[in-house]
Protein backbone atom coordinates (compact mmCIF):
# COMPACT_ATOMS: atom_id res chain seq x y z
CA UNK A 1 0.00 0.00 0.00
CA UNK A 2 1.59 3.77 -0.94
CA UNK A 3 1.91 7.15 0.91
CA UNK A 4 0.81 10.05 -1.26
CA UNK A 5 0.91 13.78 -0.74
CA UNK A 6 -2.59 15.03 -1.40
CA UNK A 7 -5.17 17.26 0.19
CA UNK A 8 -7.01 14.52 2.07
CA UNK A 9 -6.32 16.19 5.37
CA UNK A 10 -8.14 18.67 7.51
CA UNK A 11 -6.63 21.24 9.78
CA UNK A 12 -7.48 23.68 12.51
CA UNK A 13 -4.99 26.45 13.18
CA UNK A 14 -2.47 25.55 15.88
CA UNK A 15 -1.89 27.92 18.74
CA UNK A 16 1.57 29.42 18.91
CA UNK A 17 4.05 26.94 20.37
CA UNK A 18 4.79 29.40 23.20
CA UNK A 19 1.17 29.55 24.39
CA UNK A 20 0.22 27.67 27.57
CA UNK A 21 -1.00 24.08 27.30
CA UNK A 22 -4.70 23.49 26.92
CA UNK A 23 -6.57 23.38 30.23
CA UNK A 24 -8.99 20.49 30.35
CA UNK A 25 -12.35 20.90 32.04
CA UNK A 26 -12.37 20.97 35.82
CA UNK A 27 -11.86 17.55 37.39
CA UNK A 28 -11.12 15.99 34.00
CA UNK A 29 -7.51 14.87 33.86
CA UNK A 30 -5.64 14.25 30.62
CA UNK A 31 -5.52 10.53 31.43
CA UNK A 32 -9.25 10.36 31.99
CA UNK A 33 -9.85 12.30 28.80
CA UNK A 34 -7.71 9.84 26.83
CA UNK A 35 -9.83 6.96 28.12
CA UNK A 36 -12.86 8.73 26.67
CA UNK A 37 -11.07 9.41 23.38
CA UNK A 38 -10.22 5.72 23.03
CA UNK A 39 -13.86 4.79 23.67
CA UNK A 40 -15.11 7.30 21.09
CA UNK A 41 -12.58 5.96 18.58
CA UNK A 42 -13.94 2.43 18.96
CA UNK A 43 -17.49 3.72 18.60
CA UNK A 44 -16.43 5.31 15.30
CA UNK A 45 -15.11 2.01 13.98
CA UNK A 46 -11.42 2.28 14.79
CA UNK A 47 -9.78 -0.84 16.17
CA UNK A 48 -7.21 0.87 18.38
CA UNK A 49 -5.88 4.30 19.30
CA UNK A 50 -2.55 5.34 20.78
CA UNK A 51 -0.64 8.55 21.42
CA UNK A 52 3.03 9.37 20.90
CA UNK A 53 5.29 12.39 21.10
CA UNK A 54 6.84 13.80 17.94
CA UNK A 55 10.41 12.54 18.34
CA UNK A 56 11.24 10.31 15.37
CA UNK A 57 15.00 10.77 15.60
CA UNK A 58 15.50 7.00 15.93
CA UNK A 59 13.72 6.44 12.62
CA UNK A 60 14.97 9.38 10.58
CA UNK A 61 18.42 7.98 9.62
CA UNK A 62 16.96 4.76 8.19
CA UNK A 63 14.40 6.70 6.19
CA UNK A 64 17.09 8.99 4.80
CA UNK A 65 19.23 5.99 3.80
CA UNK A 66 16.22 4.53 2.02
CA UNK A 67 15.89 7.73 0.02
CA UNK A 68 19.63 8.01 -0.61
CA UNK A 69 19.61 4.47 -2.03
CA UNK A 70 16.77 5.44 -4.40
CA UNK A 71 14.62 2.68 -2.95
CA UNK A 72 11.61 4.95 -3.33
CA UNK A 73 11.88 4.75 -7.11
CA UNK A 74 9.75 7.35 -8.88
CA UNK A 75 7.81 8.26 -5.74
CA UNK A 76 9.43 11.68 -5.68
CA UNK A 77 6.91 12.96 -3.15
CA UNK A 78 8.65 10.81 -0.53
CA UNK A 79 11.68 13.10 -0.67
CA UNK A 80 9.91 16.32 -1.58
CA UNK A 81 9.41 17.82 1.87
CA UNK A 82 12.82 17.29 3.44
CA UNK A 83 12.67 16.62 7.17
CA UNK A 84 9.02 17.60 7.52
CA UNK A 85 8.08 13.95 7.10
CA UNK A 86 10.15 12.83 10.08
CA UNK A 87 9.65 15.97 12.18
CA UNK A 88 5.92 16.56 12.73
CA UNK A 89 6.41 19.96 14.35
CA UNK A 90 8.10 21.21 11.18
CA UNK A 91 5.08 20.19 9.12
CA UNK A 92 2.61 21.62 11.64
CA UNK A 93 4.28 24.03 14.09
CA UNK A 94 2.84 23.60 17.54
CA UNK A 95 2.41 19.84 17.28
CA UNK A 96 3.38 18.10 20.51
CA UNK A 97 1.40 14.87 20.20
CA UNK A 98 0.38 12.49 17.45
CA UNK A 99 -2.77 10.42 17.88
CA UNK A 100 -2.49 7.25 15.78
CA UNK A 101 -5.36 4.92 14.97
CA UNK A 102 -5.77 1.70 13.08
CA UNK A 103 -8.84 0.28 11.35
CA UNK A 104 -9.18 -3.34 10.23
CA UNK A 105 -10.08 -3.67 6.56
CA UNK A 106 -9.99 -7.31 5.44
CA UNK A 107 -13.36 -8.07 3.78
CA UNK A 108 -14.81 -11.23 5.38
CA UNK A 109 -16.66 -12.41 2.28
CA UNK A 110 -13.66 -12.07 -0.06
CA UNK A 111 -12.58 -15.03 -2.14
CA UNK A 112 -9.49 -16.87 -0.92
CA UNK A 113 -6.32 -15.12 -2.09
CA UNK A 114 -4.65 -18.51 -2.50
CA UNK A 115 -7.38 -19.67 -4.87
CA UNK A 116 -7.14 -16.52 -6.97
CA UNK A 117 -3.36 -16.83 -7.14
CA UNK A 118 -3.77 -20.40 -8.36
CA UNK A 119 -6.24 -19.57 -11.13
CA UNK A 120 -4.24 -17.60 -13.67
CA UNK A 121 -7.29 -16.45 -15.63
CA UNK A 122 -8.33 -14.43 -12.58
CA UNK A 123 -6.82 -11.13 -11.50
CA UNK A 124 -5.57 -10.55 -7.97
CA UNK A 125 -6.31 -7.16 -6.43
CA UNK A 126 -4.88 -6.22 -3.06
CA UNK A 127 -7.62 -6.70 -0.49
CA UNK A 128 -7.43 -3.11 0.73
CA UNK A 129 -8.68 -1.98 -2.70
CA UNK A 130 -11.62 -4.32 -3.36
CA UNK A 131 -14.03 -1.97 -1.56
CA UNK A 132 -14.41 1.78 -1.28
CA UNK A 133 -11.48 4.19 -0.97
CA UNK A 134 -10.31 4.21 2.63
CA UNK A 135 -8.89 7.74 2.49
CA UNK A 136 -12.22 9.53 2.71
CA UNK A 137 -13.70 7.01 5.13
CA UNK A 138 -10.93 7.27 7.70
CA UNK A 139 -10.51 11.03 7.27
CA UNK A 140 -14.21 11.60 7.98
CA UNK A 141 -14.10 9.33 11.03
CA UNK A 142 -11.03 11.12 12.36
CA UNK A 143 -12.78 14.45 11.91
CA UNK A 144 -15.77 13.12 13.84
CA UNK A 145 -13.40 12.06 16.60
CA UNK A 146 -11.88 15.54 16.69
CA UNK A 147 -15.34 17.09 16.83
CA UNK A 148 -16.24 14.90 19.81
CA UNK A 149 -13.00 15.90 21.52
CA UNK A 150 -13.64 19.59 20.90
CA UNK A 151 -17.13 19.27 22.34
CA UNK A 152 -15.48 18.03 25.54
CA UNK A 153 -12.47 20.33 25.91
CA UNK A 154 -13.01 23.24 23.54
CA UNK A 155 -10.92 24.39 20.59
CA UNK A 156 -7.43 23.03 19.99
CA UNK A 157 -4.97 22.82 17.12
CA UNK A 158 -5.05 19.72 14.95
CA UNK A 159 -4.55 18.28 11.52
CA UNK A 160 -6.01 15.00 10.30
CA UNK A 161 -4.14 12.59 8.01
CA UNK A 162 -4.72 9.23 6.42
CA UNK A 163 -1.98 8.13 4.05
CA UNK A 164 -1.75 11.79 3.05
CA UNK A 165 0.88 14.52 3.26
CA UNK A 166 4.45 13.88 4.47
CA UNK A 167 3.87 11.67 7.51
CA UNK A 168 5.93 8.70 8.74
CA UNK A 169 2.81 6.86 9.78
CA UNK A 170 4.35 3.46 10.50
CA UNK A 171 7.00 4.69 12.96
CA UNK A 172 4.35 6.87 14.61
CA UNK A 173 2.04 3.86 14.93
CA UNK A 174 4.86 1.84 16.46
CA UNK A 175 5.63 4.62 18.97
CA UNK A 176 1.93 4.86 19.82
CA UNK A 177 1.85 1.17 20.73
CA UNK A 178 -0.24 -0.06 17.80
CA UNK A 179 2.30 -2.72 16.86
CA UNK A 180 5.81 -3.23 15.57
CA UNK A 181 7.40 -2.81 12.15
CA UNK A 182 7.66 -6.25 10.58
CA UNK A 183 10.42 -7.47 8.30
CA UNK A 184 8.16 -6.63 5.34
CA UNK A 185 7.99 -3.03 6.74
CA UNK A 186 4.26 -3.23 7.53
CA UNK A 187 3.03 -2.68 11.07
CA UNK A 188 2.03 -5.91 12.84
CA UNK A 189 -0.22 -6.09 15.86
CA UNK A 190 0.16 -9.17 18.05
CA UNK A 191 -3.59 -9.68 18.41
CA UNK A 192 -4.73 -8.36 15.03
CA UNK A 193 -2.07 -9.10 12.42
CA UNK A 194 -1.44 -6.47 9.76
CA UNK A 195 -4.61 -6.12 7.69
CA UNK A 196 -5.40 -2.59 8.84
CA UNK A 197 -5.21 1.03 7.76
CA UNK A 198 -3.52 3.79 9.74
CA UNK A 199 -4.56 7.37 10.39
CA UNK A 200 -3.16 10.26 12.44
CA UNK A 201 -4.15 13.44 14.20
CA UNK A 202 -1.37 15.95 14.78
CA UNK A 203 -2.34 18.05 17.79
CA UNK A 204 -1.20 20.50 20.43
CA UNK A 205 -3.21 18.75 23.15
CA UNK A 206 -0.91 17.63 26.02
CA UNK A 207 -2.19 14.05 26.08
CA UNK A 208 -0.39 11.23 27.93
CA UNK A 209 1.88 9.32 25.57
CA UNK A 210 2.39 5.58 25.21
CA UNK A 211 5.32 4.49 27.38
CA UNK A 212 5.47 0.81 26.46
CA UNK A 213 7.95 -0.31 23.83
CA UNK A 214 6.36 -2.18 20.93
CA UNK A 215 8.32 -5.41 21.25
CA UNK A 216 9.25 -7.04 17.95
CA UNK A 217 7.89 -10.58 17.65
CA UNK A 218 9.15 -11.48 14.16
CA UNK A 219 11.93 -13.58 15.64
CA UNK A 220 13.78 -15.75 13.12
CA UNK A 221 10.79 -15.94 10.74
CA UNK A 222 11.58 -15.02 7.13
CA UNK A 223 8.27 -16.07 5.53
CA UNK A 224 7.59 -12.61 4.06
CA UNK A 225 11.08 -12.34 2.63
CA UNK A 226 10.98 -15.82 1.11
CA UNK A 227 7.54 -15.46 -0.50
CA UNK A 228 8.08 -12.11 -2.23
CA UNK A 229 7.78 -12.87 -5.98
CA UNK A 230 10.18 -10.10 -6.99
CA UNK A 231 12.53 -10.26 -3.98
CA UNK A 232 11.64 -6.70 -3.03
CA UNK A 233 12.44 -7.25 0.67
CA UNK A 234 16.17 -7.04 0.16
CA UNK A 235 16.96 -7.44 3.87
CA UNK A 236 14.89 -7.70 7.04
CA UNK A 237 13.01 -4.40 7.52
CA UNK A 238 14.31 -3.06 4.20
CA UNK A 239 12.12 -2.77 1.12
CA UNK A 240 13.30 -1.74 -2.33
CA UNK A 241 10.06 -0.29 -3.68
CA UNK A 242 11.38 -0.44 -7.23
CA UNK A 243 11.02 -4.23 -7.07
CA UNK A 244 7.72 -4.32 -5.17
CA UNK A 245 4.62 -5.42 -7.08
CA UNK A 246 2.52 -2.81 -5.31
CA UNK A 247 4.86 -0.11 -6.58
CA UNK A 248 5.09 -1.62 -10.07
CA UNK A 249 1.33 -1.88 -10.54
CA UNK A 250 0.26 1.31 -8.74
CA UNK A 251 2.98 3.93 -8.33
CA UNK A 252 5.01 3.28 -11.50
CA UNK A 253 3.46 5.22 -14.37
CA UNK A 254 5.86 4.06 -17.07
CA UNK A 255 6.66 0.61 -18.45
CA UNK A 256 6.99 -2.25 -15.99
CA UNK A 257 10.56 -3.58 -16.26
CA UNK A 258 10.59 -6.80 -18.27
CA UNK A 259 12.59 -8.58 -15.57
CA UNK A 260 9.60 -8.43 -13.19
CA UNK A 261 6.73 -9.24 -15.54
CA UNK A 262 6.77 -13.03 -15.18
CA UNK A 263 7.11 -12.74 -11.40
CA UNK A 264 4.08 -10.44 -11.24
CA UNK A 265 1.91 -13.37 -12.29
CA UNK A 266 -1.76 -12.39 -12.05
CA UNK A 267 -1.35 -9.49 -9.61
CA UNK A 268 -3.05 -6.55 -11.29
CA UNK A 269 -3.27 -4.02 -8.45
CA UNK A 270 -1.00 -4.30 -5.46
CA UNK A 271 0.21 -7.43 -3.70
CA UNK A 272 -0.63 -9.10 -0.39
CA UNK A 273 1.77 -12.04 -0.54
CA UNK A 274 3.97 -10.92 2.35
CA UNK A 275 0.93 -10.41 4.57
CA UNK A 276 -0.69 -13.64 3.42
CA UNK A 277 2.13 -15.77 4.83
CA UNK A 278 2.72 -13.80 8.02
CA UNK A 279 1.99 -16.09 10.98
CA UNK A 280 0.58 -13.20 12.98
CA UNK A 281 -2.27 -12.78 10.51
CA UNK A 282 -3.90 -15.88 11.91
CA UNK A 283 -5.08 -13.43 14.56
CA UNK A 284 -6.34 -10.89 12.03
CA UNK A 285 -9.93 -9.77 12.37
CA UNK A 286 -12.20 -9.34 9.38
CA UNK A 287 -13.72 -5.90 9.03
CA UNK A 288 -17.41 -5.29 9.57
CA UNK A 289 -17.21 -1.96 7.74
CA UNK A 290 -19.74 -2.05 4.91
CA UNK A 291 -17.61 0.37 2.87
CA UNK A 292 -14.78 -2.18 2.77
CA UNK A 293 -17.05 -4.92 1.39
CA UNK A 294 -16.06 -6.29 -2.02
CA UNK A 295 -17.52 -4.38 -4.96
CA UNK A 296 -17.97 -5.48 -8.59
CA UNK A 297 -16.55 -8.93 -7.88
CA UNK A 298 -13.05 -7.50 -7.55
CA UNK A 299 -11.97 -10.27 -5.17
CA UNK A 300 -11.84 -12.81 -8.02
CA UNK A 301 -12.43 -11.08 -11.37
CA UNK A 302 -11.91 -12.65 -14.78
CA UNK A 303 -8.98 -10.96 -16.48
CA UNK A 304 -10.70 -10.91 -19.87
CA UNK A 305 -13.77 -9.21 -18.40
CA UNK A 306 -11.63 -6.45 -16.89
CA UNK A 307 -9.56 -6.07 -20.06
CA UNK A 308 -12.75 -5.48 -22.05
CA UNK A 309 -13.79 -2.45 -20.00
CA UNK A 310 -13.83 0.81 -21.92
CA UNK A 311 -12.44 3.88 -20.19
CA UNK A 312 -15.99 5.01 -19.49
CA UNK A 313 -16.79 1.66 -17.85
CA UNK A 314 -13.59 1.77 -15.84
CA UNK A 315 -14.28 5.25 -14.51
CA UNK A 316 -17.89 4.39 -13.69
CA UNK A 317 -17.18 1.07 -11.94
CA UNK A 318 -14.20 2.49 -10.08
CA UNK A 319 -16.04 5.50 -8.65
CA UNK A 320 -15.17 5.68 -4.96
CA UNK A 321 -12.34 3.14 -5.39
CA UNK A 322 -8.61 3.72 -4.82
CA UNK A 323 -8.01 1.90 -8.12
CA UNK A 324 -9.49 4.77 -10.10
CA UNK A 325 -6.48 7.01 -9.57
CA UNK A 326 -4.12 4.85 -11.66
CA UNK A 327 -6.22 5.49 -14.75
CA UNK A 328 -7.54 3.21 -17.48
CA UNK A 329 -4.32 2.90 -19.48
CA UNK A 330 -2.25 1.78 -16.49
CA UNK A 331 -5.06 -0.58 -15.49
CA UNK A 332 -4.91 -2.19 -18.93
CA UNK A 333 -1.10 -2.30 -18.77
CA UNK A 334 -1.27 -4.36 -15.59
CA UNK A 335 -3.92 -6.70 -16.97
CA UNK A 336 -1.96 -7.20 -20.19
CA UNK A 337 0.98 -8.49 -18.15
CA UNK A 338 -1.31 -10.85 -16.24
CA UNK A 339 -2.83 -12.11 -19.48
CA UNK A 340 0.67 -12.79 -20.76
CA UNK A 341 1.17 -14.99 -17.71
CA UNK A 342 -2.15 -16.83 -18.12
CA UNK A 343 -2.55 -20.15 -19.97
CA UNK A 344 -2.56 -19.37 -23.66
CA UNK A 345 -5.95 -19.39 -25.40
CA UNK A 346 -7.52 -18.05 -28.55
CA UNK A 347 -9.76 -15.74 -26.50
CA UNK A 348 -6.81 -14.11 -24.77
CA UNK A 349 -4.83 -13.69 -27.99
CA UNK A 350 -7.87 -12.14 -29.71
CA UNK A 351 -8.51 -9.79 -26.81
CA UNK A 352 -4.92 -8.57 -26.76
CA UNK A 353 -4.76 -8.24 -30.55
CA UNK A 354 -8.02 -6.31 -30.81
CA UNK A 355 -7.05 -3.89 -28.05
CA UNK A 356 -3.66 -3.07 -29.59
CA UNK A 357 -4.58 -0.65 -32.45
CA UNK A 358 -6.14 1.96 -30.16
CA UNK A 359 -3.59 1.59 -27.35
CA UNK A 360 -0.88 4.11 -26.53
CA UNK A 361 2.75 3.13 -27.06
CA UNK A 362 3.28 1.96 -23.50
CA UNK A 363 0.24 -0.30 -23.57
CA UNK A 364 1.13 -1.59 -27.02
CA UNK A 365 4.55 -2.64 -25.75
CA UNK A 366 2.99 -4.58 -22.87
CA UNK A 367 0.46 -6.20 -25.21
CA UNK A 368 3.29 -7.24 -27.55
CA UNK A 369 5.16 -8.72 -24.59
CA UNK A 370 2.07 -10.64 -23.52
CA UNK A 371 1.48 -12.03 -27.02
CA UNK A 372 5.11 -13.05 -27.29
CA UNK A 373 4.96 -14.67 -23.88
CA UNK A 374 1.86 -16.65 -24.81
CA UNK A 375 3.39 -17.97 -28.04
CA UNK A 376 6.43 -19.21 -26.12
CA UNK A 377 4.39 -21.30 -23.70
CA UNK A 378 4.91 -25.05 -24.07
Amino acid sequence: MSTRDNNLSQTKSFREASSPPLLLKEELTAAQFLVDVRRWAVELGFSQLGVSDTDLSNYEPAFQRWLDNDHHGEMNYMAKHGTKRSRPAELEPGTIRVISVRMDYFPPEAESIQRVLGEKNLGLISRYATGRDYHKIIRKRLQKLVDRMRAEVGEFGYRVFTDSAPVLEKPLAEKAGLGWMGKHTNVINRSAGSWFFLGEIYTDLPLPINTTVSENHCGSCTACIDICPTQAIIAPYELDARRCISYLTIELKTAIPVEFRKAIGNHIYGCDDCQLVCPWNRFAKASDERDFAVRHGLDAPQLLDLFAWSETEFLKKMEGSPIRRIGHSQWLRNIAVALGNAPTSEKIINALTSRRPDANKMLQEHIDWALDSLTKQP
